[in-house]
Parts: C-alpha cells; sequence; structure tokens
C-alpha cells in the first residue's frame, strides 16, 4: 500500500472513530434521568417508656425487608461532580414491636417521601459516590391488634414530617444500566405507640442495593 492511500485510509478511520465518540457522547448527554430501585432492611432503636413500672420497659423494633425507589434528574454536571434532584421513596410495610406490656400495636409500617438533592462524585466515571439531603413527608400505619391481644384503641394511620440524609456508591458496567448500594436515615417522628418514650423522634435507617437505569 503506498504512502498516500495509507494516509487517506487513517484519515477515514479517524473520522470514523471521532463520529462514534461524539454519538456516544451525545447520547450520554442525553441521558439526564435515573430510575433506581433498591431492596433492604431498615433498622429502629430500641426506645425506653417514660414512667414504666414493668422490670423492662423498652420498646424493640424488628428489622424488616424495605425497599427504596427513587427517580432523579440531572441539574448540573462538571468533571468532579453532578448535582441531581432526586426523590426517594421509601417503604416497609411491615415491623413488628414488642415489649413486657400490652400496650402498643403488634406492628408498625412507613412510607417515606422526601424530596432531596444528590451530589454525585466523578460522574462520568465507571464508580460514582454520593451524599444526599432533603426532606418531605412520613406516613405510619399502626396494627388495629395490641401486641399480645385485643384491640388497639389508638389511632391506626399517623403522619409526621421527614428529614432524609443518605450516602452511597453507583457502579456503572455498561452505559444505561448500573447497580446502587445505599444507606439512608429517615429521621421522623414517632409512630402512635400509645405510651410516651423518651425520643420524639426517631431514627429509620435503611440499607439497601439494587439496579439503576439511566435514560
Amino acid at each position: 500500500m503506498s504512502a498516500k492511500r495509507l494516509a487517506i485510509l487513517v484519515v477515514l478511520v479517524a473520522c470514523l472513530i471521532s463520529r462514534a465518540f461524539a454519538q456516544i457522547y451525545e447520547r450520554s448527554v442525553e441521558q439526564n434521568n435515573e430510575l433506581s430501585v433498591t431492596v433492604g432492611r431498615t433498622f429502629v432503636s430500641t426506645q425506653t417508656i417514660q414512667n414504666s413500672t414493668v422490670f423492662n420497659p423498652h420498646i424493640h423494633f424488628g428489622n424488616e425487608e424495605s425497599v427504596d425507589f427513587n427517580y432523579s434528574r440531572l441539574l448540573t454536571s462538571r468533571s468532579l461532580f453532578a448535582l441531581y434532584g432526586e426523590l426517594p421513596v421509601a417503604i416497609y410495610p411491615r415491623m413488628d414491636l414488642n415489649t413486657e406490656q400490652n400496650v402498643i400495636p403488634k406492628d408498625i409500617g412507613a412510607l417515606f417521601i422526601a424530596p432531596s438533592a444528590r451530589l454525585n462524585f466523578f460522574p462520568g466515571q465507571g464508580i460514582s459516590p454520593w451524599v444526599s439531603a432533603g426532606g418531605g413527608y412520613g406516613r405510619f400505619r399502626e396494627a388495629s391488634q395490641l401486641n399480645f391481644f385485643g384491640s388497639n384503641p389508638g389511632p391506626t394511620g399517623s403522619n409526621t414530617g421527614v428529614i432524609q440524609l443518605g450516602a452511597g456508591l453507583d457502579v456503572w458496567p455498561w452505559r444505561g444500566w448500573g447497580f446502587r448500594l445505599e444507606a439512608r436515615d429517615f429521621y421522623s417522628g414517632e409512630p402512635a405507640l400509645n405510651v410516651t418514650t423518651t425520643n420524639s423522634r426517631q431514627h429509620n435507617y435503611y440499607v439497601g442495593m439494587g439496579v439503576i437505569r439511566r435514560f
């Protein structure tokens, strides 16, 4: 092959490669939305009943299966970070409760909706750690039965404000699909437990992992 033909071939290949990378970049820029779902568990610390006369005045919470859905939208991006507006929606359908007295609901459920801002670091890389903060609304469901027997005389539904703080790690083995490991604290008011505890609010710690779809 002559030098002239080789030069023409190199130029053509370079043009094709440049065009391909440009198309990939354009498609990546257009992918400003993300949907994710993770599955894990929620942990709530033991609480103490005030002015109780029983030997063990503590309320214990089960570590129940939970799910977190999330929609996020890219707001701005730089080489080292990207800022997203996100809407995490976390649910634990049933969390068993236990205490020595027959005064509290036998279980609770919860829904948390907390519009937040999320800051991803190294957004163009295959691994991107992030932090998140926001706040919103929480809804508790209290069981209609007490923890041992009898009907619950208290409310079976209560509302609360929520502060959300979170951190996580996104891994992108493919352009449009990834994996997410996340931990979030939905800091809420207490559910209606029919007793007064030493806490006015409670931490609902969620830890989960799942998949992300970018589009």
